[in-house]
């Protein structure tokens, strides 16, 4: 059985890799369908070792036919096409924030909650969800299944990638441009990023918080446990690909280091790496190119009477992007949940 996949927003890095992710896992293809805005009609991207797709319209296309649809193309487009492109009968994974907190829309790690897919029939769209909180988690599944969180504090190192292509030119271009004393041009982020940190991404909401913190909060609520308290903080850093959290997390029930320890590594799609020595910790160089997410400098928090303290590291577009959503498609087809291909 093999599916006709629309990849929306082809052009973009999280378009592009998950075309390479697609042809990577070997995901059952028929045919993919690249689309992107008319600005990049006839472009071509690349889609495992021999293929090139040329670019089409995303405004014109018609879905009719397509069996799934990944979208990437920034959360307004997402909120025209994606309707459209659910109507016509085409099973729509985004990637934007624009469909996460509705109701009725599942929002899906696979690793923690693949059941939620069950309800994705009432939209015909399933949402991916943010980047950090992708990874986050992932790390906490294990260990609320065995202690149960009951707050998580959690500061975040986020590579510029997240920002697309544009926040990935600024970082080069004022890493280059200081050491040939050029002022630097700051477009994508707040203040200039190279030799600097950030701690502002997304907007500002009404109780000092960022878009970006919020996000992490009420996603980690729906897709884990409603009960659960968050709060982060949520940091740009001169970083390419990776994003790093440092988390501490409250557990109702007690946990020991070595049975969380236990818990991580038998876990899907976690890999610890914890020396306790000299370089025996997971970057975010170290992660780039890779699936899983990465635990290290695991250790007990005496703050509070349940507590630990962890290291986490991903490739925010791996993982926190267009693995997650190819995932998300490889369930619906494990579960028996997709129609028979079109065509």
């Amino acid at each position: 059985m093999a599916y006709r996949v629309a990849i929306v927003g082809a052009t973009g890095a999280v378009g592009r890799e998950l075309l390479k992710i697609l042809a990577e896992r070997k995901f059952p293809v028929s045919e993919v369908i690249a689309l992107a805005s008319p600005r990049s009609v006839g472009q071509q991207v690349s889609f495992g070792d021999d293929q090139v797709l040329k670019i089409r319209n995303l405004e014109t296309y018609d879905f009719t036919g397509t069996d799934i649809a990944l979208f990437s193309p920034g959360a307004a487009i997402s909120a025209i096409h994606a309707p459209r492109a659910a109507e016509q009968g085409c099973v729509v994974i985004d990637n934007t924030s624009q469909f996460r907190m509705e109701p009725g829309v599942p929002l899906v790690v696979p690793e923690v909650n693949p059941q939620a897919l069950a309800r994705f029939r009432k939209r015909n769209i399933i949402a991916n969800p943010n980047c950090s909180t992708i990874q986050l988690v992932v790390a906490l599944k294990p260990l609320h299944d065995l202690a149960k969180v009951k707050r998580v504090v959690v500061s975040t190192y986020q590579s510029v990638s997240g920002a697309g292509k544009e926040g990935m030119d600024e970082l080069f271009n004022q890493t280059k441009g200081s050491f040939v004393h050029d002022m630097p041009t700051v477009e994508q982020f707040t203040k200039p990023i190279a030799f600097n940190v950030i701690p502002h991404i997304d907007k500002f909401v009404e109780d000092g918080a960022t878009k970006e913190e919020w996000k992490m909060s009420v996603e980690t609520r729906k897709i884990l446990d409603p009960d659960i308290q968050l709060i982060a903080t949520c940091v740009r850093v001169p970083v390419f690909i990776g994003h790093a959290e440092a988390v501490h997390v409250e557990f109702e029930n007690p946990i020991t280091v070595a049975q969380a320890t236990a818990a991580l590594k038998k876990a899907p799609g976690i890999s610890v790496f914890d020396k306790r020595e000299d370089a025996g910790y997971i970057t975010p160089v170290d992660a780039a190119g890779d699936d899983e997410v990465f635990i290290s400098r695991l250790r007990r928090d005496p703050t509070v009477p349940h507590g630990l303290a962890f290291w986490c590291v991903a490739d925010n577009l791996r993982k926190g992007a267009a693995l997650n959503a190819v995932q998300i498609a490889e369930e619906l087809h494990a579960q028996g949940l997709l129609k028979k291909p079109a065509g």
